[in-house]
């Protein structure tokens, strides 16, 4: 609004400024004329235009005390005259239309803006109020010369017009105006365009560097009200896709040179290789020239559609550092029979088609005017009929119109919802009442109606039409500025930048055809870290950008299995990460298996075990009736070899998978065992004892309470208890197989849940108690005579039993996984090679490497010795 203001008091102090007063003969008079280059035609129905045409340096100096001086335009643009004119041709064309507007004639009314919001607006305000210098009506009402407008092509200027025509619903129509701020409709009510939104043109462009793999971006833009709100847009588009702005610098209005050489450092120093640019050309110019001084190379440029066509880069000395310049242009097309048009203009004397000689003196170098202001002869006089055949300036190229495209679309937008306006039928129309609207009383919001619902399709085959928002539909050509033949710079076509119906801005490109202006003739990467593979995931660097992060490898059991990942997943509770992790494998089951080393070894000592018993048991059987065997209690012994026989191979349930019933038999057979063989070393001892006594006079009678029966019932009783016990712990609480999730994370351990801790604690404690009885007693027992030194085997072999299982206990709580198992399938067999080798090795090597000492004689003779 401050802008609107501005204006209007800059308007209020100029003497000229077009304002009607009502004089005394009851007319309305104009106060004054502005000075203003134009084109004018008759027709039933106005348009007026906007171009920048010439270029006004600076204003006339306002000093409030004299008239100013009216403004002189200079440096003419052949390319903004050829907009204008294509606007010429194009309601030439309508008018010879039979079927669009018959029996209407349009005319028309362009202005030149001099690329100043003072002239624009000057402009705006003659076409609104008109030109005549009286009106009769007293209350200088009526419909406005023009029935809608062509242009702005600034965005500054357009939304300060707009602003003002808005007020009236006098609808704006701009071919060139991009800022996305136009959209508002509360606040441009009447603004319509030809030309995508910045809001587009940002989307697109954002998707082209996505399509590229380019997050981390430089940003220029210029100090105006296009350049900011794009500015703006495309860092809320970055944030949207996760993207980043390495920096962010506003170009000068003014040439600057200490401002341009801090923008100049600030390139240098970032890492980013792709920078962006919203500016008009004008502005940046003093830059690019400073980049063309310094030499500085290895950039990817990327030039909105402001200056994606710009000519005056197209020169070789730019070539080294614009070469390969990405750029999003405006979408391009043919008007068939406007160069011949084009061709044919030519010069009149009417004062209101001024812009076309001024057109002509500068295309040919030639003057109308015979004298100059100093009364000398101007050396070259124009005649009106140069060929313009044997010219070529941008004015007659047409291989390429954006510009003049968009102007084309605009006209014929205004004519087409004129048509529509005028094919109402009474009482079937859109207003008040079911009414159509008055030709000859014609409001600009009915056309303004008209206008929103437009839908037509050119002669080039695009569709225009208008959003709520007064927006044409987003397409833009996107350019390559490559090499030519002559050293200079030409713009190739690559693809085009297309709205999807749901996925937004499609870019869609022939990346064979671009150039790429770097050594390795491939697209740079302009990223603040390299992306984060599967198996890492992003985390944040303090104080930086959010595209500046390091890749952390996922933690055991999690893993990522995306591109930058920015959370790792945990994996399911069956499952584990791989060595990558970027994937959920199920987890290793471990149990001991008969294919492990480990239970291979295990295997291999419980087999040993088991033939060296069977070896005792045949050398026993040999030596059945020798008396070392029949001293020792030789059915006590056969029936411990038995039960060692049976503890040895109890370790075989322990090893391979788990499942019911060898869980189930491994603890019964297991304590079953080794109370078979713990009640039998009890009961040796006992005897031990008993016959020892019974050597003696005072215990000539211990030996009726050992006889071989009562051997055996004390055996059978003391074994029955554990059975007992193992039937009451497996009826009751039957260990099962459990995977076991909590010794090793990453594994899944198979084992045998015991089911009842208590009966499991009762069948090793009634274990440990026959033994350390028969310890106690052994030990008691080991001072005997040496005939009788049984006793001393038995304590050293209930020794090693006791320290076995003592160990077992802290050795089996710490072991994880199968190396549980592994530890009481160690304290088995230790155990029970401890009893093997610490009662019967001795008879063995008695009976095998001196059978002379296995003779009752010799038993006896050591007593009678050592007496």
């Amino acid at each position: 609004m401050w802008l609107i203001l501005y204006v209007c008091l800059f308007l209020s102090c100029n003497s000229h400024i077009f304002v009607a007063l009502m004089d005394s003969s009851g007319t309305c008079k104009l106060q004054g004329h502005f000075q203003l280059n134009g084109m004018y035609k008759n027709g039933d129905f106005l348009i007026g235009g906007l171009f920048e045409v010439q270029y006004l340096k600076a204003f006339p100096e306002l000093g409030y005390r004299t008239e100013p001086k009216l403004p002189h335009c200079e440096l003419f643009y052949m390319t903004s005259f050829q907009q204008a004119a294509t606007m010429v041709f194009a309601i030439s064309e309508i008018n010879n239309n039979p079927n669009l507007l018959p029996n209407i004639t349009l005319g028309y009314q362009i202005y030149d803006n001099c690329l100043r919001l003072g002239v624009a607006f000057r402009g705006a305000t003659a076409l609104v109020g008109g030109t005549e210098e009286t009106i009769s009506d007293l209350n200088c009402k009526g419909p406005p010369p023009v029935i809608g407008l062509i242009g702005d092509p600034g965005s500054t200027h357009s939304i300060a017009i707009s602003s003002v025509l808005g007020l009236f619903r006098l609808p704006m129509i701009s071919f060139y105006a991009t800022c996305s701020c136009l959209s508002n409709r509360k606040k441009y009510p009447s603004f319509f365009r030809t030309i995508p939104s910045d809001a587009f043109q940002v989307r697109a462009m954002v998707q082209i560097l996505r399509h590229f793999g380019w997050s981390w971006i430089g940003l220029l833009y210029s100090d105006n009200d296009y350049g900011v709100y794009a500015a703006q847009s495309f860092h809320q588009e970055m944030q949207l896709f996760g993207h980043c702005v390495a920096f962010s610098e506003i170009l000068p209005n003014v040439n600057n040179p200490r401002d341009i050489q801090r923008i100049m450092r600030v390139i240098q120093a970032s890492t980013a290789r792709v920078l962006v640019v919203f500016s008009p050309s004008s502005l940046l110019i003093p830059l690019m020239e400073e980049v063309v001084l310094q030499n500085m190379t290895g950039r990817q440029w990327i030039a909105s559609e402001s200056w994606a066509t710009t000519p005056m880069f197209r020169t070789p000395r730019f070539k080294p550092v614009l070469g390969g310049t990405l750029a999003i242009a405006i979408r391009s097309g043919e008007i068939q029979g406007l160069q011949d048009f084009l061709l044919r203009l030519r010069p009149n004397t009417d004062e209101r088609n001024n812009m076309l000689r001024i057109f002509w003196e500068n295309m040919f170098g030639c003057s109308f005017v015979t004298e100059s202001k100093d009364g000398e002869q101007v050396k070259k006089v124009c005649t009106g009929q140069e060929d313009l055949r044997q010219t070529n300036t941008p004015y007659t190229d047409v291989s390429a119109l954006r510009a003049p495209y968009n102007v084309y679309k605009a006209v014929y937008a205004l004519a087409h919802a004129l048509h529509d306006l005028m094919q109402c039928k009474e009482g079937r129309g859109p207003f008040s009442g079911n009414s159509c609207a008055d030709m000859s009383n014609l409001k600009p919001w009915q056309l303004v109606h008209y206008l929103q619902k437009v839908n037509f399709t050119t002669g080039f085959g695009d569709h225009v039409s208008f959003d709520k928002n007064g927006d044409a539909l987003p397409i833009y050509d996107v350019l390559n500025w490559q090499p030519s033949s002559d050293g200079s710079i030409r713009f190739h076509k690559i693809g085009v930048v297309i709205k999807g119906a749901e996925t937004g801005m499609v870019p869609i490109l022939d990346e064979n055809l671009i150039y790429w202006n770097f050594e390795s003739k491939k697209p740079p990467r302009s990223v603040c870290n390299e992306r984060c593979p599967p198996g890492t995931r992003q985390a944040i660097k303090k104080g930086l950008p959010l595209c500046c992060f390091d890749c952390l490898p996922c933690a055991d059991g999690e893993i990522s299995n995306t591109t930058d990942a920015v959370e790792c997943i945990t994996c399911p509770g069956e499952f584990w990460s791989n060595p990558d992790k970027d994937q959920c494998v199920p987890k290793e089951v471990e149990f001991l298996s008969y294919e492990d080393p480990l239970g291979i070894s295990l295997t291999t000592a419980s087999l040993l075990g088991l033939c060296f018993c069977g070896f005792v048991i045949i050398v026993f059987a040999l030596h059945y009736n020798t008396p070392i065997v029949r001293a020792n209690n030789s059915e006590l012994s056969f029936l411990l070899l038995l039960s060692l026989k049976l503890c040895f191979l109890c370790v075989l349930l322990f090893i391979g998978r788990p499942q019911l019933w060898t869980c189930q038999l491994r603890h019964a057979v297991f304590g079953i065992s080794f109370v078979l063989c713990i009640s039998s070393i009890l009961v040796k001892t006992m005897v031990v004892i008993a016959v020892f006594k019974s050597s003696r006079p005072e215990g000539k009678g211990a030996m009726k309470w050992f006889e071989a029966a009562q051997q055996r019932c004390t055996v059978l009783v003391l074994t029955a208890l554990q059975v007992v016990i193992c039937a009451v712990w497996l009826s009751t609480a039957s260990p099962t197989p459990h995977k076991n999730n909590q010794y090793i994370r990453s594994k899944i351990v198979y084992e045998c849940a015991i089911g009842s801790v208590a009966g499991f604690s009762l069948l090793l404690g009634y274990i440990g108690l026959l033994a350390a009885v028969s310890f106690l007693l052994a030990f008691l027992a080991r001072n005997l005579p040496d005939n009788f030194n049984e006793a001393k085997f038995i304590t050293f072999s209930m020794l090693i039993f006791c320290a076995v299982w003592i160990a077992f206990v802290p050795a089996y709580v710490s072991s994880p996984g199968k190396y549980s198992v592994a530890v009481e399938i160690f304290a088995i067999l230790a155990s029970s090679f401890g009893l093997l080798v610490a009662i019967f090795a001795p008879k063995c090597y008695i009976i095998l490497l001196h059978p002379e000492r296995n003779t009752k004689k010799a038993i006896m003779g050591r007593e009678t010795q050592k007496k």
